[in-house]
């Protein structure tokens, strides 16, 4: 507790899933908590019912948008005087074929996961590199492996990951911490958000959510990262052992992850793997 604690922690995406889960759980040990996302009703809700409610500050933020990400880095150096953790965790979803896309999804998960990132890591830089701070961005498996249905997700966390392997590589003797965190498939309202086709959010989550790891768990693993000041963390067995199976087995992996991602709730893979079954 006592590494976290007076610690100044900006998390985005913190009114749900795991971006919640890492507010409470941070704020529990001790850390002064910024809370970012674009609903402010919904934040201060959470920010009343946590008993650290005086250490947690929240700003309304669209990670898309410079301006705000700007604003959102002054707010916090404002209050509390400088920055050691910056949490990038907001992020969107999708699940479509590539060729039955809209662009403008891409564009919006682009907008959001990588340039999201981009534009808190830019400003926060200096006043972590004045404390030797921690930068961490929430990709997940999808980071490493490409996944059927989902290429703006995916080319979304590729692109953190590339990002973010580079600015630990420029900051080598400057004490910066770089995490690369993927947890993997965790509990949370993602997948009901997850955009379609045509943009529309699908609703409902194709998954069962109870068999997945929690947001808490997450919020745990997380904190371990950062105390160890860990390069990467991938936090599955499935996830690590993918890595590997695909640097040896390409093709099978492939396979693989088409079936899994075919078995889903009407997932838009079932057409086309049909036919080829039928062929």
């Amino acid at each position: 507790m006592s590494f976290f604690a007076g610690k100044v922690m900006i998390i985005t995406g913190a009114s749900s899933g795991i971006g919640l889960a890492c507010v409470r759980y941070f704020a529990g040990l001790g850390a002064n908590v910024v809370m970012a996302a674009r609903s402010i009703d919904k934040m201060e809700e959470i920010r009343e019912s946590l008993p650290e409610k005086d250490n947690v500050l929240c700003v309304k933020t669209d990670v898309s948008n410079e301006d705000e990400c700007r604003n959102l880095i002054e707010k916090t150096v404002d209050r509390f005087g400088g920055i050691d953790i910056l949490v990038n965790n907001a992020g969107l979803s999708m699940r479509a074929m590539f060729k039955d896309l809209d662009l403008s999804v891409i564009h919006k998960l682009m907008d959001t996961n990588f340039w999201g990132t981009v534009n808190c890591t830019k400003y926060a830089l200096p006043y972590l590199l004045e404390r030797k701070g921690s930068v961490v961005g929430i990709i997940s498996t999808a980071g490493y492996i490409g996944l059927p249905a989902r290429t703006g997700y995916c080319a979304s966390k590729f692109a953190i990951r590339g990002f973010l392997d580079t600015i630990r590589i420029e900051h080598l003797y400057d004490g910066l911490h770089v995490l690369v965190f993927a947890p993997g498939f965790t509990a949370s309202n993602i997948r009901n958000t997850a955009l379609t086709a045509d943009g529309s959010p699908q609703g409902v989550t194709p998954r069962k959510e109870e068999r997945m790891m929690t947001a808490e768990k997450v919020a745990r693993k997380l904190a371990r990262g950062l105390r160890r000041r860990t390069n990467q963390m991938v936090l599955t067995p499935m996830g690590k052992a993918s890595q590997i199976v695909n640097f040896f087995f390409p093709r099978l992996v492939n396979r693989v992850d088409y079936d899994m991602m075919a078995a889903e709730p009407n997932s838009p893979l079932k057409p086309y793997q049909e036919k080829h079954n039928n062929i």
